[in-house]
């Protein structure tokens, strides 16, 4: 975005970190044993986890702050996402050391998702 306040050492940053904890995610999955459920939660985990990572790389490269704005929305919606997935994979008693530090970079980002959505907003009805 031309003109833009995204701080660029931050997004690409955060980018770097949302494919990292994509990348993690997937390693962790591969080391639980699946039957039918938790081949379903295990796809929707992966989906919505590499949707995070995709998504704020294109909000990155959004068009306007508006376009930015609405792309990042999309990013906390999966973000969201990815942590009742990991709650119900507790819920059902898959609980690790390792899926907690998941569950903690999850609930991180999405707070970093949801402090930026709501500044961003803020910043532009400003003008």
């Amino acid at each position: 975005m031309e003109g833009s306040t995204i701080n660029t050492e931050f997004a690409d940053t955060f980018k770097l970190r949302t494919r990292k904890h994509a990348v993690n995610t997937i390693k962790f999955l591969k080391t639980i044993k699946s039957n039918d459920e938790i081949f379903i939660i295990k796809r929707q985990l992966i989906r919505c986890v590499t949707s995070v990572a995709a998504n704020y790389r294109s909000a990155c490269r959004g068009r306007s702050k508006a376009d930015f704005i609405s792309k990042l929305g999309i990013v906390h919606e999966e973000a969201d996402e990815v942590l009742f997935w990991f709650e119900l994979l507790a819920d059902l008693d898959y609980s690790s050391l390792e899926m907690e530090k998941l569950i903690k970079e999850s609930d991180e980002m999405l707070r970093i998702v949801a402090k930026s959505v709501a500044t961003s907003r803020n910043n532009l009805n400003k003008k």
